[in-house]
């Protein structure tokens, strides 16, 4: 909220902050799902089935004549020893490697990675010293994820929580269908970036292409530089001395601050047209499209 001062952020609850910074706190209906942690436990946030590891006990992996199949088995061997930092050499551009990981881990992968790189992962953290391709982290739930070239199309696919970073530039649906979590760029995003978007947030300190937030639901998008067109449903929203505290802090932990700050970031939200959109009479439907 602009001109609010930093005694009356910290006074201001959660869910004000959440409120503030355009996310909401709707309870969703539906099908339940099956819940593997208590709100009120207070040691062993991990699966139960999770490896104890030792982030002081390290070793590496050599790839180069293993298959993904292989690679990814051995992750998981290494990880039932108690191996806590792996360092995973020579990927040569292997894809789907590092997927399904459910357990702390500080994952090291010097290279390139190729499609669905760690993917499905909930926990990790992980730094990738080259490129990736399409989907990386895809569907990822907790942890880290910090790529330090580019990345491919369909970046963040799904993706419900932690934090993934790609210092370069992306293609195009960064970020397509995303329920949670934080989105970083450090450079450019394609086009339909955000597209159909549900949560979380995402932070492109570069250009985005055409269609940003394209049937976007709800979710923060700020962007750095130019926006080639906004997609359908997607506003521009005023960005509140919160919003600049946030963006402060994040793009600070990654090293991403651009020397002239953030003031310059267009934050964009739902413009929440399409909330109703099944209720809608067919003449209404071709009116907003």
């Amino acid at each position: 909220m602009a001109g609010v001062s930093d005694a009356q952020l910290r006074e201001m609850t959660q869910e004000e902050r959440a409120q503030a910074l355009g996310m909401t706190t709707e309870q969703l209906t539906g099908r339940s799902m099956f819940i593997e942690f208590e709100s009120d436990a207070e040691e062993r946030f991990t699966y139960p089935w999770a490896h104890d590891v030792d982030y002081n006990k390290r070793t590496e992996l050599d790839t180069d004549d293993l298959t993904t199949t292989e690679v990814n088995e051995k992750l998981r061997a290494l990880m039932a020893e108690g191996y806590g930092s792996i360092v995973l050499k020579n990927p040569r551009g292997k894809h789907g490697i590092a997927v399904g990981i459910l357990n702390r881990l500080n994952l090291i992968i010097e290279g390139s990675l190729g499609y669905f790189g760690v993917g499905l992962i909930d926990g990790p953290n992980v730094r990738i010293n080259g490129r990736v391709g399409w989907s990386c982290g895809e569907n990822m739930m907790s942890g880290t994820v910090l790529v330090e070239k580019n990345a491919g199309s369909t970046f963040g696919a799904a993706i419900r929580g932690g934090d993934l970073v790609c210092r370069g530039s992306v293609g195009s649906r960064t970020g397509i269908d995303q329920k949670g979590g934080t989105i970083i760029v450090g450079g450019d995003t394609g086009a339909l970036s955000g597209f159909m978007m549900q949560r979380g947030r995402m932070i492109v300190c570069g250009n985005a292409g055409k269609n940003l937030g394209d049937s976007m639901y709800d979710g923060t998008i700020y962007v750095g530089g130019e926006i080639r067109s906004f997609g359908v449903d997607a506003v521009p929203a005023e960005l509140t001395e919160l919003d600049k505290a946030w963006l402060t802090r994040k793009l600070t932990q990654y090293d991403l601050l651009p020397e002239k700050g953030v003031d310059h970031f267009t934050k964009i939200v739902a413009g929440k047209q399409l909330w109703n959109y099944d209720n809608l009479e067919p003449t209404e439907k071709k009116l907003i499209l």
